[in-house]
């Protein structure tokens, strides 16, 4: 099979079409004949030798696929050759073929394209574990998503107001604010040019809000505990501009916040499992009533990975980035 290999730890240019043997599933497994591949950040850490591959996972990149089933594994009971899926993989999405839990795997919701399904699985996991899992998210609460326009931004804003909350976010240039209205968002802020925390303490009139969901870290951090309410929760997914800080914690007392976070690859299959069955219960009806659509900004060919890889660090994109690969 043809396959994306990274020389070595590095730039873009490190990743170059390659071919090697198709991967056999084991227990519990199902190979999966690709279609298409989405591409995350955390693809671009592993790129660049800072997220390394958990073990026994493969070392091609790549962490969502969409395609049909080629081969399943022992023990597999859902499945069938031949089966439409989507699929979070441990890696190896890259790829012509990949292997993924059968448990990790959900069905091409109806109306979608092989596409749309390849951006689903990375985002809808991270979005439904820490907004609403682990931040609790309710109807009626206010919720500041930063990083509006990325693909886990986007897909935040969709889920965060079809299940009824108040949607603040933040994002670069009014381009992309004005994309985030389209999405739902109630209040974007171009964080290039103005304060999100005067904005959002205007917008509520001094309460902040419920839930905060952050990609960025670093100088965020003590911003967004003036952000939050009374009894508010913050949850990190990432720290794109650090993840060290200095943050009075007498604010964490007085206010009562819960401060979390979770990377989603580590964890294990029955607890990737356990947010695909209430993904497919809670949110893949949204998906096929057509009420919330993953945003493609853009689609590469396989080969040309590298040249997706520099759009994901431009910053440029407004969605996902999906390679095609069938």
């Amino acid at each position: 099979m043809k396959f994306i290999q990274c020389l070595k730890p590095g730039s873009a240019d490190q990743l170059v079409l390659a071919e090697g043997p198709v991967p056999e599933p084991g227990p519990g497994d199902v190979l999966i004949k690709v279609a298409a591949a989405g591409v995350n950040r955390p693809d671009v850490f592993q790129r660049m030798g800072a997220y390394p591959p958990p073990p026994g996972a493969s070392p091609v990149l790549g962490l969502e696929v969409s395609g049909t089933i080629e081969v399943i594994g022992a023990d597999v009971k859902r499945w069938k050759v031949g089966d439409g899926v989507c699929a979070l993989a441990p890696g190896g999405g890259y790829a012509e073929f990949c292997i993924a839990p059968a448990a990790n795997c959900l069905p091409i919701p109806h109306g979608l394209t092989p596409i749309d399904a390849a951006a689903l699985p990375e985002t809808f996991f991270t979005v439904w574990g820490n907004l609403f899992l682990r931040a609790g998210l309710r109807s009626g609460e206010r919720v500041l998503i930063h990083g509006g326009a990325s693909g886990i931004g986007t897909t935040a804003i969709q889920l965060a107001k079809a299940f009824g909350a108040t949607v603040f976010t933040t994002a670069r240039t009014e381009e992309k604010c004005s994309a985030c209205r389209a999405l739902g968002a109630d209040v974007a802020i171009p964080y290039s040019t103005e304060d999100f925390v005067a904005v959002v303490k205007e917008q509520t009139k001094g309460n902040g809000v419920d839930v905060i969901l952050d990609m960025v870290g670093g100088d965020y951090i003590p911003r967004n505990l003036e952000c939050l309410a009374m009894d508010g929760r913050l949850v990190f997914i990432a720290f794109l501009r650090g993840s060290v800080s200095a943050v009075d914690f007498s604010t964490v007392m007085r206010k009562r916040l819960t401060i979390s976070g979770s990377t989603l690859r580590p964890q294990t299959v029955e607890a990737k499992a356990a947010i695909a069955h209430a993904l497919e219960e809670h949110v893949w009806p949204l998906l096929e009533a057509g009420r919330v659509r993953p945003l493609i900004h853009r689609t590469f060919g396989l080969a040309a990975a590298a040249e997706a890889h520099r759009l994901m660090e431009s910053s440029e994109h407004i969605g996902k980035i999906v390679l095609t690969v069938g």
